[in-house]
């Protein structure tokens, strides 16, 4: 999103009603859903009852637009009007529009008018959109159509799903006179208000009608445009309404939380009607991919290589967009995850390059049909290992890209800079080892790109492909190296052909086979150059993605009633309105401020509306001891480089949470999805596997106390969420038999490498499982015997193991290729307890030590949950 399409604070839209009767105090109140009362009140509303002649002339910008009429045909010809003759004879003649003022065609019209609306709702959204997609003209009513039928509402516009609305003064010249309408053609006007915004997605309130004043005009079998009065004319009188309207985009839901309705109901008038749109989500495939690998690898310059077209200078220039903090610029060290979106379609490579696309959300639309691929840079340095780990396992990436320097400043990183952040005695740490290690353990699709080519000797060069093919043959894959051109690639806007046929005979045998972690395709590339960059490209486009996930492809079919429906992991939180539509809330609420999430949907499918569980929390009754002290750290904030607290300390916080999970309150609290976004693309549903952000209207605390206490009724307050939490649908089974998710305080996991025996009974790790990074307490080691479901410690997970070779199975690890046997861990949470699925995958490390990469690990999988 550049921030010259982004306005974080749009025009409110504001009625010039309100100013006026409210001078002297704040006019700046939002519009909402008024209340039955109030819309009785303006729809009967008398001029006298505002005290005013005259609104506030029409702004140039915002979203407030001043219409005499809306009409698609001629208006007829005054004799008199009260609002146009009381002074000023020939300036306000003018204000009388003639026949031929809306005599071109019809259909012209309606376009200058429906365009002319998209663009006062773009005023009060805070993102500017352009799209691929040319805009739907409404289909001209007849002149007899019928008021009462429903408008049939299309698919809302892309980038107006955080438009605040547009508000249309009917019935008023541009300098605030209040010229007025008959009824029929205020009916008439608003009629084709409803077409129009309809066309948009968007539905249209009538806020206000006013009288104005009073006409007459002469009816006659001939038209004529003579003053005088002809003996076959009838003289009519009639009179003169204004009114407001008020159009909003419609997102399927109005305040479902507090019990009101949508739109789409009996309570409505008959006239407001709309046809309600299937909920609509992104169809384009989509590819998760984690750039990975050691700081001066070149991961940032060469994916801001890949989403600008921009080859970079040799300095880094190419990766300065990617770059969110100073001190990243000042020493050229990513320290945070820096995300891009590209879009492929038939060889096109649609990235901020394309003349048309100035955000993701236009990406979206140049690649209906193609794919997109959703890219995310993590850290390299030792320092910032705990971003590493954040962007292998809480987006969950179908694809690990594993960038390795060919140059020969790797050597030297491993005694000068890098020592600074490991340590003394950690000067000779081998990070390309301990990346390239890690990322084959994890048992996630692997492919690896040999960077900086253009600065490598042919001996550097040679020596990290040799490390890399070592490495992979080790772990029992098959590298495939892709030979790139040595010329450089002048055309950075469409993948080469001939790249585009090796990728595709290189994953030709990988779609095939089923198994996507056989095979490591490793490419050569050099982001000054080019060299590379078309074959990367083309290797992104066509990487085959997994299947849709669901819920039992960690446990196979075993019957686990604790699995919920739908599974949303949080990575992240951010405090903005979850809907725009919260900010026009009715007069006298509070409006909410608003809980927005990302992260990645598990499995299942949310939709806005959806009734959700969210946590877990800390009970209610230990809330105030949960918070941290300022300038005190959490345990789990320790991360990778944990300098532990006293053992005293930490046995205290082990205690708080040797709960039975069937006796806390408050732990799980119901929500509702406001709004949705994929990949910030606005949509109404998120399908499994798809990442994107979350809008929550949370259930209040006041609502939720059961203790009777009344100390703070009447206030919303937001719990505070955070990173490791879920959002959940409960299954059917749990909805019927009054079931709750259990939130554990320990687990048990099982490892394959031998070598976790070296850890000690008691001693404290760091525990990563899917979006949670905490600290853990060993609480027993042992190890199985060589058959499955055998173990040193009885029988009692006999029934567990099965599971493990059930997961195994479904995540296609080939079971001749592994040990029989394995390390089995129980692990106690020292800080919060967490919602952990069974079968998960989880990355245990061991904390404060001072001589290694931080990286060396071990990969295992959750056998059994304890609450």
């Amino acid at each position: 999103m550049s921030v010259f399409t982004y306005d974080p604070d749009p025009p409110r839209v504001s009625s010039p009603w309100t100013q006026l009767s409210d001078l002297g105090k704040d006019g700046s109140e939002h519009l909402g859903p008024e209340t039955s009362q109030s819309a009785q009140r303006l729809d009967s509303g008398l001029l006298s009852d505002y005290g005013v002649t005259k609104l506030q002339a029409e702004p140039q910008d915002g979203p407030t637009e001043y219409k005499l009429h809306l009409l698609l045909r001629p208006r007829r010809v005054f004799k008199s009007m009260s609002t146009t003759n009381k002074s000023r004879h020939g300036r306000l003649k003018l204000s009388v529009p003639s026949p031929a003022a809306s005599s071109q065609p019809r259909q012209q019209r309606l376009e200058h008018l429906t365009t002319q609306l998209l663009w006062r709702l773009q005023q009060s959204s805070p993102y500017h959109s352009s799209s691929s997609k040319k805009l739907v003209l409404p289909k001209l009513p007849d002149d007899n159509v019928d008021l009462t039928a429903p408008v049939k509402l299309r698919k809302l516009v892309p980038g107006l799903e955080e438009s605040r609305g547009a508000l249309y003064e009917i019935g008023v010249a541009d300098d605030g006179t209040l010229v007025g309408l008959t009824k029929d053609e205020l009916e008439e006007s608003i009629t084709t208000l409803r077409v129009m915004a309809a066309s948009l997605g968007c539905t249209v309130d009538v806020r206000r009608r006013v009288v104005v004043g009073h006409c007459e005009w002469a009816e006659s079998t001939e038209f004529t445009s003579s003053t005088e009065i002809s003996p076959d004319e009838t003289i009519r009188s009639a009179k003169l309404w204004v009114a407001e309207a008020f159009v909003m985009p419609y997102l399927g839901l109005i305040d479902g939380m507090n019990g009101e309705h949508d739109i789409d109901t009996n309570e409505q008038s008959a006239a407001e009607k709309v046809s309600v749109p299937s909920r609509g989500s992104s169809t384009t495939p989509q590819l998760r991919v984690t750039f990975t690998g050691p700081t001066t690898s070149g991961k940032t310059s060469l994916l801001g290589t890949l989403s600008t077209g921009v080859l970079d200078n040799g300095r880094g220039n190419s990766r300065l967009n990617l770059l969110k903090h100073r001190h990243e610029m000042v020493t050229g060290i990513t320290s945070s995850i820096a995300q891009e979106l590209i879009g492929y379609k038939d060889q096109s490579i649609l990235n901020c390059s394309h003349g048309n696309i100035e955000s993701w959300v236009d990406i979206h639309n140049y690649s209906e049909g193609g794919r997109l691929v959703f890219v995310s840079d993590s850290a390299g340095h030792p320092r910032y290992r705990r971003t590493v780990l954040r962007g292998l396992m809480n987006w969950a990436p179908h694809w690990i890209i594993l960038c390795l320097a060919a140059d020969d400043t790797e050597i030297a990183t491993k005694t000068n800079g890098v020592s600074n952040g490991l340590g003394v005695s950690a000067g000779g740490v081998d990070l390309v080892k301990a990346h390239l290690t890690l990322s084959l353990k994890l048992g996630i699709p692997l492919a690896v790109v040999v960077t900086k080519m253009d600065l490598a000797s042919k001996t550097s060069a040679h020596k990290i492909t040799n490390k890399v093919l070592s490495a992979v043959k080790d772990a029992g894959r098959v590298p495939k190296v892709l030979r790139p051109d040595q010329k450089a690639w002048g055309d950075l806007s469409r993948v080469p052909d001939d790249d585009s046929a090796k990728v595709r005979d290189l994953l030709k045998g990988i779609s095939e086979s089923g198994n996507l972690t056989e095979v490591v395709p490793i490419a050569f590339t050099s982001a000054v150059k080019g060299s590379g960059i078309g074959l990367l490209h083309a290797l992104l486009e066509n990487l085959p993605l997994p299947p849709t996930p669901t819920a039992r492809d960690y446990v196979g079919m075993a019957l686990n009633p604790e699995q919920p429906k739908c599974l949303f992991h949080i990575d992240d939180t951010f405090s903005l309105p979850a809907s725009y539509g919260s900010l026009n809330s009715a007069s006298g609420k509070q409006a909410d401020p608003g809980i927005v999430v990302s992260g990645h949907l598990r499995f299942g499918q949310f939709s806005i509306g959806d009734k959700i569980v969210i946590g877990p929390f800390p009970p209610d009754d230990d809330e105030p001891r949960e918070s941290t002290p300022e300038g005190r750290q959490s345990p789990s904030s320790y991360g990778l480089s944990i300098s532990h607290p006293s053992s005293a300390e930490l046995a205290r916080i082990a205690m708080k949470n040797a709960i039975s999970a069937s006796t806390i309150a408050g732990e799980w609290h119901d929500a509702q999805i406001v709004s949705i976004r994929n990949l910030r693309l606005p949509v109404s549903t998120l399908e499994a596997g798809q990442a994107g952000s979350i809008g929550l209207s949370v259930k209040p605390l006041s609502n939720r106390s059961q203790n009777g206490n009344t100390d703070h009724a009447g206030i919303t307050e937001i719990p505070r969420i955070r990173r490791g939490m879920i959002l959940a649908i409960p299954s059917k089974h749990m909805a019927d038999s009054g079931l709750k998710l259990q939130a554990a305080s320990g687990f048990t996991a099982v490892f394959e490498d031998p070598d976790i025996q070296t850890l000690a009974v008691g001693s404290f790790v760091n525990i990563y499982i899917a979006s949670i990074r905490t600290v853990a307490r060993i609480r027993r080691i042992s190890r199985q015997d060589s058959e499955w479901g055998v173990s040193n410690e009885g029988t009692e997970t006999e029934e567990i193991f099965d599971l493990n070779d059930e997961s195994d199975t479904n995540n296609d690890r080939d079971e001749s290729d592994r040990p029989r046997g394995g390390i089995e861990m129980g692990l106690e949470l020292l800080h919060h307890r967490e919602w952990i699925e069974m079968g998960s995958r989880v990355i245990l490390l061991e904390g404060g030590s001072q001589d290694k990469s931080g990286l060396e690990g071990f990969v295992g999988n959750v056998v059994e949950i304890v609450d």
